[in-house]
């Protein structure tokens, strides 16, 4: 009996040794744990995860990358600007035109500083139009009342005439004043010169006389 107990037992524990076979402990420590987990995720292609300063590196040169393109984005929208306004070329002042007067103006008449000269005339219409230019020197200004202007043609007779533009007050040492006198062309069938003669309002200190002013066709 006690030669068949000692082979059971032997029996029993190499069966025990086989079906263990390949079985280990599990290793507790997290030191290792940890490696063996970092080297399983590296060879299956997960995260890597990198140190502090390498990062602080990445993000250094990004922002350095970005910062240079911008300055180069700038620098070549100046460029641009820079070319254009070379290419664009520069704006001369509109000339100055002279009036080009017709033979025998302008008539002017004189009085106290106050001028009142006729610088051209033309037909349109039904009316005869006369430019007139008025301006003072003097130093006072000076009021005008265009119903006391008289217009008379070269056989003394009295004419119809209308003012547009003329000012009422001329001020002292101010600007000329450009108007019109118009006239209707009905009254100048045979006339060839009129005369105009104005006077200051209602002091009626100066006369103005501009005489012989042609009107022929």
């Amino acid at each position: 009996m006690m030669g068949a107990g000692s082979v059971s037992a032997f029996l029993g524990f190499e069966l025990g040794s086989s079906a263990l076979k390949g079985v280990t402990t599990p290793d507790g420590r997290p030191t290792t744990k940890f490696a063996s987990n970092k080297t399983n995720s590296s060879q299956q292609g997960g995260l890597v995860l990198l140190k502090e300063e390498e990062i602080l590196k990445i993000v250094k040169a990004r922002i350095e990358g970005k910062t240079k393109a911008a300055k180069s984005e700038k620098l070549e929208d100046d460029d641009e600007e820079t070319n254009s306004s070379k290419q664009k070329p520069e704006e001369k002042p509109p000339a100055v035109v002279e009036e080009k007067l017709q033979p025998g103006f302008p008539v002017t008449a004189l009085s106290e500083g106050v001028s009142m000269s006729v610088q051209s005339v033309r037909y349109s219409g039904g009316d005869l139009l006369l430019k007139v230019k008025m301006q003072n020197k003097g130093k006072d200004s000076v009021r005008f009342l265009y119903s006391f202007l008289d217009v008379t043609d070269d056989k003394g007779r009295t004419l119809r005439a209308s003012t547009e533009g003329l000012p009422t007050e001329l001020p002292a040492n101010g600007p000329a004043f450009t108007g019109t006198v118009s006239i209707p062309t009905t009254l100048l069938d045979d006339v060839k010169k009129i005369s105009l003669a104005l006077t200051d309002y209602p002091a009626q200190e100066l006369k103005l006389e501009a005489s012989n002013i042609p009107v022929e066709r």
